[in-house]
């Protein structure tokens, strides 16, 4: 049987700051916003939306050349709903990626539209999840 669990944990750090951890020991600051540098859950939503796409179109584009640039921005509009609640909106990730001149950086231009839309409608677990909607139970242990 497949291991499909996947799992954070983290801990306060002080009020709206938190230390996440992985299993493999990688760790990143999350806050709320204030003045510091953290990234709000906000923001890893975006970031984890936007790199599991990319991820997943680097793959299929760099089997025929290496891009001479690869970004991307992910963004959205934070909404506030007396009637459904807070949430995001008018998501949207912006590539943008370039190929050196040839043969293989033709076939890259050539895929990546196509890895693109791969990504979308079917590879990139984050957006898929968020565009299916999933939903997320709560619990408090003792």
């Amino acid at each position: 049987m497949a291991d499909t669990l996947r799992q954070v944990s983290f801990e306060r750090l002080a009020n709206s700051s938190y230390e996440v951890k992985n299993a493999r020991g990688g760790s990143i600051r999350v806050g709320s916003g204030g003045e510091d540098t953290d990234f709000t859950p906000v923001e890893l939503l975006l970031a984890a939306i936007g790199t599991c796409s990319a991820i997943d179109v680097d793959v299929v584009v760099s089997r025929r050349a290496e891009p001479t640039e690869f970004s991307a921005v992910v963004k959205g509009d934070k909404i506030r709903d007396a009637d459904e609640g807070n949430r995001m909106q008018n998501l949207a990730i912006e590539f943008t990626v370039h190929f050196p001149e040839g043969e293989d950086g033709d076939k890259a231009r050539e895929a990546l539209p196509r890895a693109v839309k791969m990504s979308h409608d079917r590879l990139c677990t984050v957006s898929r999840t968020v565009e299916l909607g999933t939903p997320v139970t709560t619990t408090v242990n003792d």
